[in-house]
């Protein structure tokens, strides 16, 4: 495989992408598939999913029975080998340490980043989720629609393996035929919590991950994706024989060594090396992106985390994906005489208008999920099924005392009990033990539900970063100052979700565990704990008020892109990374065709 070090780079590329991940890892696949020559900037070490996956490991089998550290914070498998939201040498300042207004910056230093640890909930953002300020006046529309965007969804689809069903609901698009896989059958938690949350009026459908269900169409998608490229057809179709139907054997953030579920270093990755066009440079921390002198970038500066030493690469255009924060960071960083306050921010937008998905959860026991007879609930990792938003009309009628809306993930069933198993029914057993806590296993395992609010953030101007002043990381970068802060619309939102969730409990026969808040400062997670933060150089119609162009492109330096989550004009409830990979590789086809322009 073509890794590369600082000497063994070639002086010149075509494109420079810094980031592997989500953006990284499509705008990378989308470029080589094509004939570009690519180099691959990642700051975090070499990572292989294939060898490095604990596919089968029990908790009984992990240090400390697989429990969360602050070293790992989703617990020893998880597949964050190297990162979460506290990374040593790499600190970043909070201006508030308040529950509802602090900011936490998840970060995963290893090739393929998030998309290794991420849940695989693929949503499509809908029409109104592209413009939300002409529904209700608030925040910012993109400077596209959802019809500009349809085209790369299901590209992206098709390359990955999503399964899910088309339901006909409002602002929950449906996919053209052969873009999904069929959808596994739903757990007995599932199926009760669905007929009683219609009693409620709340529709629960098949969830949409990315999972394979069965083994991807390697004879017509690859002809579907690159018309007329015989090679990349080619390339493809080998990569889709190459991944396995999932086994239900092992959660999805662990990783899969059998490729079953989408990581950049599993999907993207492999057909990318493939083509012969793309090197990879691990253990690079990019700093900087550098300007020649007609003010056009012509290159990206980077630690090498080896040897602690400044290191340069050269290329006709530079891509950012490196997260959004972390895209941020660098064109702050990228000062100039041209540009004092950071590179591509003439507007002063960049690192403003930061967001998150609005956070909340609850659960509750269900007695009659009580004492089911064993069963094979191993299952898709949770989410079978969900709950897409579902008052649209009460809210654009002014009905609901918050403006935009969120979507329900649902979680229940007898998956592998872990170290906590016992520990959770304290509060129905008093901490039975012996015969009685035998007794008291078998009566309550599997009848818990889980309910988690995703929700829609809607962009304000007390929520950025900036770079702080004084304080550098251990390779003397600048870090970030993060300054946060949650409107009434996001409080409310949060506090909706609770009393839903104890509704659709209560309509289960069921008992919630703990308080119902009210309060929505306490309902609602800390900013950048769900790890869906976007925003900071949003798109925009305006370069007066917006950091690029609808193609991902910067206003201020032309042949300077960014690809991941900073672009987001908004928020939507949806999980953000289909819609990351659809823009990345919208904004990789628009730079191949600038480039055959020589416009680039």
């Amino acid at each position: 495989m073509p890794f590369v070090t600082a000497k063994s780079q070639k002086h010149d590329y075509d494109v420079i992408v810094v980031g592997s991940g989500a953006a990284g890892g499509q705008c990378a696949y989308a470029l080589c598939m094509d004939g570009a020559k690519v180099l691959m900037l990642e700051a975090g070490r070499r990572y292989n999913p294939a060898t490095e996956t604990p596919m089968f490991q029990t908790p009984d089998q992990a240090p400390l029975a697989g429990v969360g550290t602050p070293q790992k914070p989703f617990g020893f498998y998880d597949a964050t080998v190297d990162g979460g939201w506290e990374v040593p040498g790499e600190p970043y300042v909070r201006t508030s340490d308040e529950p509802a207004g602090r900011f936490d910056w998840w970060r995963a230093r290893m090739l393929g980043g998030r998309t290794n640890h991420w849940g695989r909930i693929s949503l499509r953002n809908g029409p109104y989720d592209f413009k939300p300020c002409s529904r209700d006046g608030l925040g910012f529309d993109w400077p596209i629609a959802y019809e500009d965007v349809a085209p790369y969804y299901d590209r992206v689809e098709l390359l990955i393996g999503v399964y899910g069903s088309n339901e006909g609901l409002e602002n929950t698009p449906d996919s053209p035929p052969g873009c999904l896989l069929p959808p596994p059958r739903p757990l007995v938690s599932d199926l009760l919590m669905a007929q009683r949350a219609k009693r409620l009026g709340i529709a629960a459908i098949p969830g949409h991950k990315a999972v394979l269900t069965r083994p991807l169409d390697f004879r017509s998608s690859p002809a579907r994706l690159h018309p007329g490229n015989v090679t990349a057809q080619r390339i493809l179709a080998e990569d889709m024989r190459a991944r396995a139907v999932c086994l239900w054997a092992t959660p999805c953030g662990r990783g899969c060594s059998i490729r079953a579920n989408y990581q950049s270093t599993t999907v993207h990755l492999p057909p990318a090396l493939a083509s012969g066009n793309l090197d990879i440079t691990t253990d690079a921390m990019a700093y900087e992106v550098t300007l020649g002198r007609d003010g056009r970038a012509n290159g990206v500066s980077f630690i090498d985390r080896t040897t602690g030493k400044p290191q340069h690469a050269s290329a006709r255009v530079v891509i950012l994906s490196a997260s959004a924060c972390e895209s941020v960071r660098i064109l702050l960083n990228s000062k100039s005489a041209q540009f004092p306050n950071g590179l591509a921010n003439s507007s002063g937008r960049v690192g403003r208008y930061l967001m998150d998905t609005v956070g909340s959860s609850a659960s509750g026991q269900i007695p009659l999920l009580e004492s089911l007879p064993p069963l094979n609930e191993d299952a898709a990792d949770g989410d079978q099924l969900y709950v897409p938003w579902w008052l649209y009309r009460d809210q654009h009628a002014g009905k609901l005392p918050f403006a935009r809306g969120y979507h329900i993930e649902f979680g229940g069933g007898k998956r592998m009990p872990g170290y906590g198993t016992g520990a959770a029914m304290e509060w129905l057993t008093s901490g039975s033990y012996g015969v009685k806590f035998k007794q008291d296993v078998r009566r309550y395992f599997g009848s818990f539900v889980h309910f988690d609010g995703r929700g829609e953030m809607i962009p304000n101007e007390h929520s950025y970063c900036e770079i702080d002043p004084s304080l550098k990381d251990k390779w003397g970068i600048p870090v970030l100052r993060f300054h946060w802060q949650w409107s009434e619309h996001e409080l409310r939102q949060a506090a909706h979700m609770q009393r839903t969730f104890a509704e659709i409990v209560d309509s289960m026969g069921g008992r919630t565990r703990g308080p119902v808040q009210s309060d929505g400062a306490k309902a609602i997670a800390p900013g950048g704990s769900i790890i869906h933060e976007v925003g900071g150089a949003i798109m925009g119609s305006d370069p007066k008020t917006s950091v690029t162009n609808r193609w991902c492109q910067t206003w201020d330096v032309p042949n300077l892109f960014v690809t991941d989550g900073a672009v987001f004009a908004s928020n939507a409830d949806k999980n953000p990374t289909l819609t990351i990979m659809a823009l990345a590789w919208r904004a990789a086809d628009h730079i191949l065709e600038r480039m055959r322009r020589r416009e680039l």
